[in-house]
């Protein structure tokens, strides 16, 4: 993926509408997948089911924001991260955690009402983290902070990790690549990306229960 100077200005452009209130374009470009069919189903529940990990996205995802940071559509991620998790033999249930943009916590509130104890956090931008209920939000079972390196092989061995740990195993860590280039490179606009996503959080908002 090239970062042009047009996207960057779209992106930015975003920002801007939304603060006053415009319908901002999905990641800021013209060629951003459609917004997701979300069914919403009401606050989301402690779950009591062993057999299922939760996977929870912020308020923004498949809603205004529509692709990650390297334009694997979100639809592509969920299919990915869900396939994995079923690969193992147990059930996503997915969460829109509307209170806050930030990984850990979404991860971690998904973790706690997943009723296996693992849930997993996905940024618009494609940030991940896999959690569990009863470690503290700035701890993790894994962490995937570099957005760009995460391909859809990553999200779906994601989904297959977290699975593994809900069954009570200990999967070695999910490999990933590693590009020093990578930060400097999307710095910028993964910042503009996560500035644009906090526009829509609603702090103290229940979290929702959704299905597609």
């Amino acid at each position: 993926m090239q970062i042009s100077e047009d996207m960057v200005r779209q992106v930015i452009m975003d920002i801007l509408g939304a603060a006053q209130g415009s319908a901002p374009k999905a990641n800021g470009s013209s060629d951003a997948p459609p917004p997701l069919s979300f069914r919403e189903l009401g606050t989301a529940k402690v779950g009591t089911d062993r057999n299922e990990v939760v996977v929870g996205v912020p308020p923004a995802f498949g809603k205004a924001m529509t692709k990650t940071i390297v334009d694997i559509p979100h639809s592509d991620v969920l299919k990915e991260v869900f396939a994995g998790i079923e690969e193992e033999g147990l059930k996503p249930r997915l969460v829109r955690v509307t209170r806050s943009a930030d990984v850990g916590a979404i991860a971690h509130d998904a973790a706690v009402l997943s009723g296996s104890g693992i849930g997993i956090g996905i940024l618009c931008r494609g940030t991940s983290v896999i959690h569990q209920r009863d470690l503290q939000i700035l701890q993790n079972l894994e962490l995937f902070p570099q957005s760009p390196l995460i391909d859809r092989s990553v999200f779906r061995a994601i989904g297959r990790n977290a699975a593994k740990y809900a069954k009570g195993e200990q999967p070695n860590p999910v490999p990933t690549r590693n590009d020093p280039m990578a930060r400097p490179r999307y710095q910028g606009l993964a910042a503009l990306l996560h500035n644009k996503e906090t526009q829509y959080v609603k702090l103290g908002a229940p979290t929702v229960e959704l299905a597609l």
